[in-house]
């Protein structure tokens, strides 16, 4: 067989290998892009804001949770916001103020939580019946709508007469009362007369 016979009998199939070709190449212009990587799947902040400040209000329309923070940044992919030097004020009436400040906080999802951590300082505001009173940790976790704070690091309070040294805390400002959870350890100085 001559190269001119060979040739003349692949000829019909040429207008097939075209078509074949030009099919391939128009299913490529009208497939859609590759999926692109889903940006709420990537841990980056869809919102932030400055100076950010909010309050809660109480049944009476007071205000019971003030928070205020340096920054805010919102993360879609978790519904977590994150919080650069986190305020918060507890307001009750009848009760003094609390005042937590932390270098670093996360609002959970919903709102009804806040994970404070590094150098968190608690300060309850004097009242008739108790001297002012500082707690000192690494970690509190804040439950606003229950008025509670717990940790379960080591814990440093300091009243007018008293320092105390514990692991683990409990703090239900409802109840007024502070359950230290173990390791206490406590100096008194007795009042002068």
């Amino acid at each position: 067989m001559t190269l001119a016979s060979r040739v003349r009998h692949w000829l019909p199939l040429l207008p097939l290998l075209g078509l074949l070709g030009a099919t391939y190449w128009l299913n490529q212009q009208v497939r859609p892009e590759s999926a692109r990587p889903d940006s709420g799947k990537n841990h980056v902040p869809d919102a932030i804001m400055e100076n950010f400040s909010a309050v809660k209000m109480n049944e009476q329309g007071a205000p019971h949770f003030i928070m205020n923070a340096k920054k805010m940044l919102h993360y879609a992919d978790d519904d977590s916001t994150v919080l650069e030097v986190p305020r918060i004020t507890t307001l009750s009436a009848g009760r003094p103020a609390i005042h937590t400040v932390a270098k670093r906080g996360i609002v959970s999802g919903k709102g009804d939580e806040v994970f404070l951590h590094e150098d968190v300082e608690v300060l309850r505001e004097a009242s008739a019946e108790q001297s002012e009173l500082t707690l000192q940790t690494e970690y509190l976790h804040v439950i606003p709508d229950l008025d509670l704070a717990k940790t379960d690091r080591a814990v440093t309070l300091v009243d007018a007469h008293n320092t105390i040294h514990a692991t683990g805390l409990i703090m239900d400002n409802k109840a007024r009362t502070l359950k230290l959870l173990s390791n206490v350890r406590s100096v008194h100085v007795p009042i002068k007369k």
